[in-house]
């Protein structure tokens, strides 16, 4: 559909309260899925893109995530002290440097078979059981979530961002198939995920001694049944939220950036913070593509995913367990997002 001004000034408007208002008005961080499930509500009704395909699929998607999170909240609530022991030794025999840049480097590279869901729910259990003051702990779980964002677009089975690319690039002249992305942007995401794992290994042990249980309150952590039902239920919420976010903003990206340069385009997918980045590869990603412009948009969509906490599942997780806010992940995340798009940019223009 063709949009009207006012329909464009809406949504352009929308996007800044988005931005702006989790990072000033406490009561909207504190209730971020319902925030931007009225978001998503209004981005909908401006854009006049209602109907019933669209509620049974927000209805239904966001159940496997869901699901997932609840399972997953139980056998780690059932076996949670093997894997503290497990933890606790891995930190004893290799040191803490070592082990956190093994957790950054492991769920990074096998994001893309065990997918990015599973990666987070296993780092937000790990987490909460090294010797990490909260600050130390927020770097550790950004820097993860943007190891996970970025391995898992390798495959189809990851994300869904690779599931897209996959099947739009499926046929004629690319013919992409499962070792298709790892092929195109397998070396570039590597670096990445091992600069991230550098990076955490450069995280200093914390100095306070906690009590039994303590470090997990401390990061909002609730691990009775009732605490993980409610997180499983927020979760859903949030992905719901985002379904309509994206499909609400569609025909405004549509409007705006089809026809753009794929260096523009490179820094317009910053709002891949904000907004699905499976929404934008969808609207950007044709067959006529040729490689190098498929690479800046991929780079550019799996980096600012990591930005804000709404711009990937993982983060979303990981956030909802520990309780990490807006304000603390913008001040782990948003600047390092900032110097890898402009690292990302110049490699990719030097190399390419």
């Amino acid at each position: 559909m063709e949009l009207s001004a006012l329909q464009t000034v809406l949504l352009s408007a929308l996007i800044v309260v988005v931005l702006v208002l989790p990072l000033t008005i406490h009561k909207v961080e504190e209730n971020l899925e319902a925030f931007l499930f009225v978001c998503g509500t209004f981005a909908v009704t401006v854009s006049q893109v209602w109907s019933g395909h669209l509620i049974a699929a927000a209805l239904q998607e966001p159940i496997k995530i869901t699901l997932a999170v609840l399972i997953a909240g139980l056998l780690f609530r059932k076996f949670n002290i093997h894997l503290q022991k497990l933890t606790q030794k891995a930190v004893k025999t290799i040191g803490l440097r070592w082990t956190l840049f093994l957790i950054v480097l492991i769920l990074g590279i096998t994001s893309s078979v065990i997918t990015a869901i599973i990666a987070a729910l296993i780092l937000s259990e790990i987490a909460v059981m090294l010797p990490l003051e909260r600050a130390g702990r927020i770097k550790l779980v950004t820097f993860s979530c943007y190891a996970i964002g970025m391995g898992a677009v390798l495959t189809a089975i990851g994300e869904p961002l690779g599931t897209v690319v996959i099947s739009k690039l499926a046929g004629p002249p690319h013919n992409a198939g499962f070792f298709y992305l790892i092929e195109h942007v397998g070396w570039f995401v590597a670096a990445g995920i091992l600069f991230m794992a550098g990076m955490a290994s450069s995280i200093r042990e914390g100095t306070i001694q906690h009590a039994p249980g303590t470090k997990a309150a401390e990061m909002g952590s609730d691990n009775t049944v009732k605490g993980i039902a409610m997180r499983a239920g927020k979760v859903y919420l949030f992905v719901m939220a985002l379904m309509f976010l994206g499909d609400g903003l569609k025909p405004l990206a549509l409007k705006t950036i089809t026809h753009l340069h794929a260096g523009w385009l490179y820094w317009i997918n910053m709002l891949s913070a904000v907004l699905d980045n499976a929404t934008l590869a969808a609207i950007e990603i044709t067959p006529v593509i040729d490689d190098r412009t498929l690479t800046f948009l991929l780079m550019s969509l799996v980096i600012s995913g990591g930005m804000l906490i709404p711009g990937n599942i993982p983060n979303i997780i990981c956030a909802s367990k520990l309780g990490i806010k807006s304000k603390e992940w913008v001040k782990a995340a948003f600047g390092l997002g900032l110097v890898l798009m402009i690292a990302y940019f110049i490699l990719l223009n030097a190399v390419l």
